[in-house]
């Protein structure tokens, strides 16, 4: 059998490294197994790239830290309007599938990449995979609702992270033989990678990362019992925390719905220097988007100037992680990062109006609750979460075991 898979941004990068290890894999047992009768159901396995994000902070180093092969292929799109993107994967991809002429497309998440081999795939009348399907926000004004809704229509199989996204995709009048629920591929990545991240010292990774110079002091940052140690934690959960940290609060924000207008922008800042920045350190991890954005709103010099607000680069995933794992707090609008945070047990303020993710939320047992961009929302919300003690959830299938299911459904003579 071969199969491409299809990478495009940073948040497929998380999602795909298990799936490529649990290939691996699985040719290895077959050929442990098959000796003498040769490996004839292995799984040929080509990467494709199409290089949405392409520099060596939001792409190259997410390969290096989560030991993801090197691409077969790297289509080199790079950045431009959301039509350039899917027109131009689907011009270099179409000669990709003529070439090599694979069994499977798998594509992972919602980002353009994701839709544009969709489509490509099917004209081609390839079969395709769809990791994470069923995730609806029903937003249409979110472009990944789009991407999500079309490379559902044409999947062949849809490998869904929950419950709540499968009965998505039965409403939609999906074949229940089409929806195959084996949990969450981003927390095989997690479960592989908690223990080499709890090994990082946060102090170590502030200032490899700090991006502008300020008067705050690392020593300023007193250590504090470890919120987790209020929990009862599990023995591998033990072993992934310190149980001695720093109290602070942790953010990332990039869509355009909160960054792109200084009418809501400002606001937040407001809120961020005059609330969060008064009670603890807040760690900003900064997308280049809203880095942009901040400059042309004139307020980048302010938010420069408060001492205890730290910006901090792009994160590698174990970096992130170790930060996620000892925060008081985690202000953000990932997807992503909302999935962690249910997980980790850590109190997250989702930066959204809606979000395709609700197991994750505190109505379904996880971490997080909805704010928007209200500033009263963010103030009242605020004031009851930081009395919240961090409780870990894991929801069915979320045990790091994703992708092996994934393969033996795509390895099964059914679907081959």
């Amino acid at each position: 059998m071969k199969i491409i898979s299809i990478v495009g941004a940073r948040p497929n990068f998380m999602k795909i490294a298990p799936f490529a290890h649990a290939i691996e894999r699985h040719n290895t047992d077959l050929l442990t197994k098959n000796k003498e009768r040769g490996t004839k159901n292995s799984i040929e396995h080509i990467l494709v790239h199409t290089g949405q994000h392409y520099d060596a902070r939001m792409s190259k180093t997410f390969f290096d830290t989560l030991k993801i092969p090197h691409p077969d292929i790297d289509l080199g799109i790079g950045s431009g309007t959301h039509a350039e993107q899917v027109g131009n994967t689907m011009i270099a991809f179409e000669k990709v599938l003529q070439e090599h002429q694979p069994d499977w497309v798998v594509v992972v998440g919602d980002v353009n990449a994701t839709c544009a081999c969709s489509i490509t795939a099917k004209k081609e009348h390839i079969k395709v995979a769809h990791i994470e399907a069923g995730l609806r926000s029903f937003d249409m004004e979110m472009p990944e609702e789009i991407n999500r809704l079309v490379t559902d229509r044409l999947s062949d199989l849809l490998f869904t992270p929950d419950e709540l996204s499968s009965e998505n995709l039965r409403k939609e009048g999906v074949p229940e033989e089409k929806i195959k629920f084996v949990g969450n591929i981003m927390i095989d990545t997690l479960e592989a990678h908690r223990e080499e991240a709890a090994k990082l010292d946060i102090t170590e990774i502030i200032a490899k990362n700090r991006l502008v110079p300020s008067s705050f002091q690392l020593s300023a940052l007193s250590p504090q019992p470890f919120p987790g140690a209020l929990v009862p934690l599990s023995k591998s959960q033990i072993s992934a925390f310190s149980f001695l940290n720093f109290s602070f609060s942790l953010m990332t924000m990039h869509r355009p719905s909160n960054v792109d207008s200084k009418e809501i922008l400002e606001p937040i800042i407001d809120f961020l220097i005059e609330e969060v920045c008064k009670n603890n350190p807040l760690l900003w991890a900064i997308h280049p988007r809203a880095k942009k954005q901040l400059k042309a709103f004139g307020l980048w010099e302010r938010i420069v100037a408060t001492e205890n607000l730290i910006l901090l680069h792009p994160l590698s995933y174990h970096e992130m992680l170790r930060l996620n794992m000892g925060a008081d707090l985690m202000l953000t609008d990932s997807g992503g990062l909302q999935e962690e945070c249910c997980v980790l047990g850590t109190p997250c303020m989702t930066l959204r109006w809606n979000t395709e993710r609700p197991i994750t939320l505190r109505e379904h047992g996880g971490a997080s609750v909805l704010v928007g961009n209200a500033i009263e929302n963010l103030q009242r919300e605020y004031a009851t979460i930081r009395t919240l003690n961090r409780t870990p959830q894991r929801p069915p299938l979320w045990d790091g075991h994703t992708a092996d299911r994934i393969v033996e459904i795509m390895a099964s003579p059914i679907s081959a």
